[in-house]
């Protein structure tokens, strides 16, 4: 088995002693390459390279940025539901929203003992799980998507980042806080469209997820649609009111152990085919976590069964 090793040496939790030891101890399993990301970009390259090389497992240890880039160079190469080298991943990030969402452990040790099981689980069953993933027109999310408020979050952390500041959950919320006091006065600009529906005006911020839930708190999930998994259609959570009072009692539900998400200034609906977002004025836009700049429209499709992934099998399969 053909394996690249990809890794990301400014992910937040990656290191040099970490690296060696997975790189050691996927040596004796696969015959393995190892690929040191060195600009924003590469990790497409690499996912491209492999899919054209017919390689047969990329293995990402880096954070969800990174996944990103690799499953859109597969991709791009490959299309949706092809033969293409399947993804594994040994968290890396600040978040690792996808590959906990995947069931793969936040902690880069375990995570590797979970590798290498399902490395050789596959040698037994040939049969790599399949996800569906979100198509967002001009790349793919593996897992979240948002317009608005979200992508104002994303793309003023990203700013901090490039003054060599830390990246953590509780800059995170700070961010947040300070952005939603920001847009409490904005007039809202979105509206949703969506199949069989009406179109629904007046949103401040759209989220849309593949995968549940959206985010985590340092270990605390927040969730927005708890049903929508990598095996069902799109979720979408969307709010018409930037009352403050309204959104502190929502997002303790959002913090909620058992999830009852509801709100009468709240948009949300499961299992969407598809969704498009247009806005008045151009608004923030982030995918994965990535700031993608400003967008008045933005179309989302899910794409069932579009990417094998090394992981463990989907709850209640």
């Amino acid at each position: 088995m053909r394996a690249v090793l990809i890794v990301n040496p400014n992910a937040t939790s990656t290191t040099p002693a970490g690296r060696d030891l997975l790189a050691h101890a996927l040596e004796s399993r696969v015959k393995l390459t190892v690929v040191h990301t060195d600009h924003r970009g590469h990790a497409v390259e690499i996912g491209r390279d492999a899919a054209r090389d017919g390689v047969d497992v990329l293995i990402v240890h880096g954070g969800d940025g990174t996944v990103n880039e690799v499953v859109n160079g597969i991709l791009e190469v490959a299309g949706p539901g092809a033969a293409a080298p399947a993804v594994g991943i040994v968290p890396g990030g600040s978040a690792n929203v996808f590959a906990r969402a995947l069931g793969i452990s936040p902690d880069p040790i375990e995570a590797t003992n979970q590798l290498i099981d399902l490395l050789s689980a596959y040698r037994r069953r040939r049969k790599w799980r399949r996800i569906g993933l979100m198509d967002c027109g001009e790349r793919w999310a593996v897992f979240t998507a948002g317009l608005g408020v979200d992508g104002d979050v994303v793309a003023a952390v990203e700013a901090q980042r490039a003054k060599g500041r830390k990246v953590t959950a509780s800059r995170y919320i700070r961010v947040a806080v300070r952005e939603m006091l920001a847009n409490a006065r904005r007039k809202p600009t979105l509206t949703l469209h969506m199949p069989g529906r009406d179109p629904v005006q007046g949103a401040h911020f759209v989220f849309v997820s593949n995968a549940s839930p959206w985010t985590y708190a340092n270990t605390r999930p927040v969730w927005t649609n708890p049903s929508t998994t990598f095996e069902t259609g799109l979720g979408v959570f969307a709010i018409t009111s930037m009352n403050v009072w309204a959104n502190l009692r929502l997002v303790r539900k959002m913090l909620s152990r058992r999830p009852r998400i509801e709100a009468a200034h709240l948009i949300r609906e499961d299992d969407l085919t598809q969704l498009r977002v247009t806005s008045d004025t151009p608004v923030a836009c982030q995918i994965d976590g990535d700031y993608v700049g400003l967008r008045e429209t933005m179309a989302f499709t899910a794409v069932p069964d579009a990417l094998a992934v090394v992981a463990p099998p989907a709850k209640g399969l």
